[in-house]
């Protein structure tokens, strides 16, 4: 009876193991099309750092955790990505006339390396200005790279920049970064200027002229509540979570994605795992990051040169200290919530990737469909996925658009 039962039991498992293989197998199937059937878009990269480097190259598949750069035109292949916001990221720097320079030079070389990367692999790859872009893009079997500007500081105080950004490719501003500049409050700063700026409200009117999205992430909670006052098109998260699951000052209350739900605007979850689980603390590492700040002066006010520097710094002592990672269900957890408490029209993905943005499960851009996987598993269906790869945020890209387009002819 024994010997029987053995046998039945292994016969089970075995069974089990097969089927469970085949789900597994159905189900990738399942991701595989649906990636091959809408158009995806990673609403926020730093990859553009990696552009600086003379000896980076975008259309070779580099090993994530050797390498440590996180997106290339091969994995985006493996990843079913089929766009990208490439991010013009220039640090906070102390605002004075050299800085206001520095940063604004900075920005052009970041919009020039992207169109040359786009220029080298013309066969794979184009700008593109708007979704239609995109979608032709897709159909051409070419990826999608859109640019965005990650801190309004470049702008300095100049209004006319915003007019030069957008004629340079750029259809989102990321309003401030970790500090404080002229537009607004950071949400990881002191109060200056008690929200949006006087300043700051002509850029947001004015990127409402031109057909620019305003990207409410980083910025401070009654500069945010600031922005929806004063525009008069949906905005974006490029990059943020909810705060409720997680609580940093970088997510959104859910009071705040409420608003973003009542604006018609979209929330883009990211995959920096400090923005998705409180994680626990990890002394070596802890110390041997502080010890980088302090050789590198908190990171503020370096020369290009000392930039270079502390980024291979940062990222040798990644390697040798890696952070510990959420994993990709505890992203999930934050769609979940985003559209238990907005809705689904107004949930998307912006990763973060080469900015810190990692998880275990998605470390990388060709592991992306694991986010797929588990929204299937969860329940989500064709068409709400759709909305979350893509749909929500080129609704609202298409809105910022035609909003533009009917004040041109009203002028």
């Amino acid at each position: 009876m024994h010997k029987k039962l053995t046998i039945l039991t292994i016969t089970l498992l075995i069974t089990a193991g097969c089927f469970s293989q085949n789900s597994s197998a159905q189900l990738f199937e399942k991701v595989d099309e649906y990636h091959r059937s809408f158009i995806t878009i990673d609403s926020h990269s730093d990859t553009p750092l990696w552009f600086l480097s003379e000896d980076y190259n975008f259309g070779e598949r580099h090993h994530p955790k050797k390498s440590s750069n996180k997106i290339d035109l091969p994995r985006m292949d493996e990843g079913g990505l089929d766009a990208v916001f490439l991010a013009a990221f220039v640090g906070q720097r102390d605002r004075t006339k050299e800085n206001y320079r520095a940063a604004y030079e900075k920005t052009h070389r970041i919009i020039d390396s992207i169109e040359m990367v786009a220029e080298r692999h013309a066969g794979k790859a184009a700008i593109a200005l708007s979704p239609a872009d995109a979608l032709q893009l897709k159909r051409e079997g070419k990826k999608a790279l859109f640019i965005g500007m990650e801190n309004g500081f470049p702008l300095a105080k100049d209004l006319s920049r915003v007019k030069e950004f957008y004629r340079r490719g750029v259809r989102y501003i990321t309003l401030s970064h970790t500090r404080n500049n002229d537009i607004c409050d950071s949400s990881t700063d002191t109060t200056e200027h008690q929200g949006l700026s006087p300043f700051g409200a002509k850029v947001v009117n004015e990127m409402n002229r031109l057909g620019i999205m305003v990207d409410v992430s980083h910025i401070s909670d009654t500069a945010f509540y600031d922005v929806l006052e004063v525009t008069t098109t949906p905005v974006i998260a490029s990059h943020s979570n909810a705060r409720a699951v997680c609580n940093h000052p970088r997510n959104l209350s859910d009071d705040m994605l409420q608003a973003v739900a009542a604006n018609n605007g979209v929330v883009q979850v990211c995959v920096l795992s400090d923005y998705v689980k409180e994680m626990p603390s990890s002394p070596e590492r802890d110390s041997a990051m502080a010890a980088l700040r302090d050789k590198f002066n908190d990171f503020k006010n370096l020369t290009a040169e000392e930039e270079a520097q502390a980024r291979r710094a940062w990222q040798s002592t990644n390697r040798r200290f890696p952070p510990p990672m959420a994993h990709v269900t505890d992203l999930v957890d934050h769609i979940d919530h985003i559209v238990a408490v907005a809705g689904i029209d107004h949930v998307g993905v912006g990763t973060d990737f080469d900015g810190g943005g990692a998880l275990e499960g998605v470390y990388d851009v060709s592991e992306l469909k694991n986010i797929t996987a588990e929204l299937i598993r969860r329940g989500y269906s064709y068409e709400d996925i759709e909305k979350i790869w893509g749909g929500n945020f080129f609704r609202v890209f298409s809105q910022v658009i035609e909003h533009a387009e009917k004040m041109k002819e009203a002028s």
